[in-house]
């Protein structure tokens, strides 16, 4: 479980924050990844998307995943279905998700003082149910998911947007990431990057 410890927030120099939910708000890519695994055996994929790559590959949407994995292994899984299916494999078991208590606590305690919002590649359903689950949806003005850009991470588009809707400029952001492709993605949008450790896993 990543427990955020060893985090350094700042406490001044931005006029909004923007939080990734996986992996940063939330301890749910264990999750995520025993989903992926039920949706891929089911299409014919299993033990193709190895758990180092997974991780490496957090913030992405799954469809643009598939796509992905289609390419490197000449595969041709529908990006609709399996996303699909592996969304229903991720609700079912939604009640093991956990917040990440270092980063909600931050959250809390800048509610009021800036606006916040959530900048992720998950869908607007999958991401309204971790919410409402965890009791974190009055935490923030604004929700942008990979439902609401024509490019996920790690395009800048998503914290571009969570930064026009504030109303903040992207320079005057603060973004919380967990992985590579998200960090890349804030960076680009040109946002100031704190960084949550992940989770160490043996692979």
């Amino acid at each position: 479980m990543a427990d955020g410890k060893g985090i350094e927030f700042p406490r001044d120099g931005y006029e909004g924050l923007v939080f990734d939910l996986d992996g940063t708000l939330v301890d749910s890519m264990p999750v995520h990844f025993a989903a992926w695994c039920e949706a891929l055996e089911e299409y014919g994929a299993a033990g193709v998307f190895q758990e180092d790559v997974f991780y490496a590959m957090g913030g992405r949407p799954t469809q643009d995943i598939v796509a992905i994995l289609n390419g490197e292994f000449g595969l041709r899984l529908d990006p609709v279905a399996v996303a699909m299916r592996k969304r229903d494999a991720f609700l079912r078991n939604l009640s093991e998700v956990e917040p990440n208590s270092e980063v909600v606590d931050f959250a809390r305690r800048q509610q009021g003082r800036v606006p916040m919002a959530i900048a992720t590649g998950g869908t607007r359903l999958v991401v309204g149910r971790t919410l409402q689950m965890l009791e974190m949806s009055d935490l923030f003005e604004e929700v942008v998911t990979a439902d609401d850009v024509a490019r996920g991470k790690p395009a800048p588009d998503i914290y571009l947007e969570a930064a026009s809707r504030l109303g903040v400029p992207p320079g005057k952001c603060l973004a919380i990431e967990d992985a590579p492709s998200g960090i890349e993605a804030a960076r680009a949008a040109g946002m100031m990057v704190v960084t949550v450790p992940m989770p160490m896993r043996v692979f």
